[in-house]
């Protein structure tokens, strides 16, 4: 009998959201990741489009890790007929009951918006993508797995997860697969980590597979190092309490935040910042925050031991827990030494609009952008040298201190994916997925110059017929 094992790309091809991979080994199907498409309104709006595959025949679901881009539909599938488990970290799982809420809420809210201008053109109404119960409902669906355990999670399809540095739980996922006498093994990369990140461990090397599908986000790019971002943040938050001023900083909600509440608390002498009230105000932070403490034994060596001589790295002595819309009203009443670490990242919601209208004008303020800013986005208005912003129809000036950090991605970056692929055998080929063609074309000249034996690029619908190793168009 003739062996069947195919992968299609149906998400992340040539574009950096939406990651969504379908394995067919015999008659089984297995589904890589659900995520939702992010990006301009007509790039979202495909979210609401059929998926491209029979939902009722998927058998499994792997899950990498809990950011929206690679989990995010995953209610929605649920939602057309998914009735299998989701398998993925207990850390991402945690996170997942946490942002899949979420991101309901955001939909809910939106199409709620959206129905009051239809309801006065007395256009048709439209559903949510998803509703919060949707997403509660999704979680009794998941199961949890830890890192380097290897399982059968279908006939013929075996399962490992490894820790892929990126955030709490993130994975890469190596997949053997069995169909007729034909084994193949393949290993996605999900999202790798910035090697020597604060909190989590490097991403693991893996050294075997016959096709690795591999993120390619940062392809193109060098961060800028780990001392010189510690160095230059210091740098800001020391000026600015020269000026005797406030500090905005716009973060996401997991790693961002993590990462800075880790920072102040590691270098708390010596930044000073005993002289500071640092106030963590957004409720997803808070949430997200309480999972990182939970999964200590996921942090790396200098979290672990900074945790046994000090107790929670994210709790600084003089960190204020703002969790009611009231208390993050008073942080506004607040007109010197405060450093308020808010949501959304990109300032398009949230709770850092309120600070923002109520510090951005002032000359002595400072706004730490610690983040990537979309275009279209306030945040990146900011980073632009906008002179005005509006804030809820509201013309306000902006005469704030504005301080990019660059250092701070949680993605590899091409030194760091390249040294990653470089570790494998025999230079298996490469499907370059997640990331924008300009970061592929350089990263599959770099990878191919490490002797990879072919570098695919694919485009949505494409399918490797992984018995061939051959691109087939749709």
């Amino acid at each position: 009998m003739t062996a069947h094992i195919t992968l299609e790309f149906f998400g992340a091809a040539r574009e950096v959201t939406g990651s969504c991979y379908l394995l067919t080994v015999g008659d089984k199907r297995l589904l890589v990741d659900c995520g939702m498409i992010q990006g301009s309104a007509a790039d979202e709006a495909r979210n609401a489009n059929p998926f491209p595959f029979d939902v009722h025949k998927i058998d499994a679901v792997v899950l990498t890790h809990a950011h929206i881009d690679h989990s995010g539909r995953l209610p929605l599938l649920s939602k057309s007929g998914y009735t299998g488990p989701i398998y993925t970290h207990a850390a991402s799982r945690d996170l997942c009951a946490i942002m899949l809420v979420d991101s309901a809420y955001l939909n809910e809210k939106e199409t709620e918006w959206e129905n009051r201008k239809r309801q006065r053109k007395h256009l048709p109404l439209l559903e949510p993508l998803y509703t919060i119960d949707d997403a509660r409902a999704v979680m009794n669906q998941f199961e949890s797995l830890e890192y380097d355990k290897r399982s059968e999670i279908l006939p013929g399809v075996a399962l490992q997860l490894r820790d892929a540095g990126h955030i709490l739980g993130s994975a890469i996922a190596e997949l053997w697969l069995e169909h007729n006498g034909v084994s193949r093994k393949l290993v996605f990369s999900g999202d790798l980590g910035h090697h020597g990140a604060p909190i989590l461990r490097d991403p693991t090397m893996v050294d075997e597979a016959d096709l690795v599908i591999m993120e390619s986000t940062y392809g193109n790019r060098l961060h800028r190092s780990w001392d010189a971002t510690w160095a230059e943040l210091e740098e800001v938050i020391t000026s600015a309490k020269n000026q005797r001023s406030n500090v905005l900083i716009p973060a996401f909600a997991v790693g961002r935040t993590q990462e800075l509440l880790y920072a102040f608390n590691r270098n708390f002498e010596a930044w000073q910042m005993e002289r500071w009230s640092i106030f963590l105000d957004s409720p997803m932070a808070i949430e997200a925050t309480e999972v990182y403490t939970k999964h200590s034994n996921l942090y790396d060596k200098e979290a672990v031991a900074f945790e046994r001589a000090n107790g929670n790295p994210f709790m600084p002595s003089n960190l204020h827990i703002s969790r009611t819309a009231a208390e993050s009203m008073n942080i506004n009443t607040i007109e010197s030494g405060a450093i308020i670490i808010a949501g959304s990242g990109m300032c398009t919601g949230g709770r850092i609009k309120h600070h923002l209208k109520h510090n951005i004008w002032r000359r002595d303020c400072h706004l730490l952008i610690v983040g990537f800013q979309a275009r279209g986005t306030l945040g990146r208005q900011l980073v632009d040298g906008a002179k005005q912003i509006n804030i809820w129809g509201e013309t306000i000036n902006v005469a704030a201190h504005i301080h990019t950090i660059g250092g701070f991605s949680a993605h590899a970056d091409g030194e760091g994916l390249v040294k990653w692929y470089s570790n494998f055998r025999d230079h298996p080929p490469v499907a370059l997925v997640h990331g924008e063609p300009e970061a592929m074309e350089v990263l599959a000249s770099r990878v191919q110059g490490q002797g990879a034996q072919q570098v695919f690029q694919p485009e949505l619908g494409n399918k490797l017929d992984l018995v061939k190793l051959k691109m087939q168009p749709k």
